[in-house]
């Protein structure tokens, strides 16, 4: 039988506090950080513990969708993991694959939702490197089935810690990513499927009060997808609003962006306007979620 390559791809984070300015740097592609920039996201590694746990969540998760692979088609997938900022760089495992004779690759992005400026990213650069090889990418995976579900169930356990009197006024605000405001005038669907994602897991849930807002803005003088989550919070908060689930439906792992953003930042400014911030659990490496994603790949083969 002739395997198939799964190349499960994420954004990397650094992998001790002394690599954080080499990641920067690429992040920034090949400029390195002004002293400020660089002490700032120092600061925030610092607050959640020296280091991101993303490397150790994302190896659970392709770990995770091998073992699904396996028991759904034994001996079928070779997966391997590539990041897009941190090494293994995604480049060495797609080249490893055309190394070692395999002729189809699936690319698959461990995030729901497709971007020309993140997940298309991505897989231009898997493309190039796997070059006369068939290449498949899953370019997003948010309107498969079970997704909304999955999400709607950890909407549905972070409700019930409200209480009970106050439950049916909470909002469920929905966040993601913030790209910079030129990919609209490119047609990006990014914040359309942001939307319907939301829309989605508020219909399963079965909730009525829910808003979509904007995070971890980079550190760019241009216009960055509003509103961002810390400005509307203060403004729930002023509209009367005393209880907010915070569903970072855009990320499937804890990380910087949600131990940071909003379990510390977004937090504290919920606690300075007198707001009640309950946060959604991660996918992480749910079993029911390594099995969703191994579906999809399936599905593509």
């Amino acid at each position: 039988m002739m395997r198939t390559g799964v190349l499960v791809m994420a954004y990397g984070t650094p992998s001790s506090p002394e690599a954080i300015e080499a990641y920067y740097t690429r992040i920034r592609h090949g400029r390195p950080p002004t002293p400020e920039l660089l002490d700032d996201l120092t600061r925030r590694y610092q607050a959640i513990g020296g280091i991101s746990p993303l490397r150790e969540r994302t190896d659970a998760q392709v770990e995770g969708i091998r073992r699904e692979l396996e028991v759904l088609a034994p001996g079928r997938f070779d997966v391997r993991f590539g990041s897009k900022y941190e090494p293994p760089l995604l480049e060495e495992p797609a080249s490893s694959f055309r190394r070692d004779g395999l002729t189809h690759v699936i690319g698959l992005v461990l995030a729901p939702h497709s971007s020309s400026m993140s997940t298309d990213q991505y897989m231009a650069r898997a493309a190039a490197e796997l070059e006369g090889v068939t290449f498949t990418p899953i370019t997003q995976w948010w309107d498969v089935p079970g997704f909304s579900e999955l999400i709607a169930r950890r909407v549905q356990e972070a409700l019930v810690t409200i209480p009970e009197e106050r439950r049916e006024d909470a909002l469920v605000l929905f966040s993601a990513h913030s790209l910079p405001e030129r990919i609209l005038a490119q047609g990006d669907t990014y914040p359309d499927q942001l939307r319907q994602s939301a829309e989605d897991v508020a219909r399963v849930a079965g909730i009525t009060h829910m808003d979509i807002a904007w995070q971890s803005a980079g550190r760019t003088p241009e216009p960055w997808i509003g509103p961002d989550i810390l400005d509307v919070v203060r403004a729930k908060a002023a509209a009367g609003v005393t209880d907010i689930v915070s569903c970072p439906i855009g990320f499937v792992s804890d990380h910087l962006e949600v131990l940071y953003d909003i379990d510390i930042e977004t937090q504290a400014v919920a606690r300075e306007v007198g707001v009640n911030l309950v946060r959604t659990a991660s996918l992480n490496d749910d079993p029911d979620f390594m099995g969703l994603l191994a579906r999809v790949v399936l599905s593509r083969a």
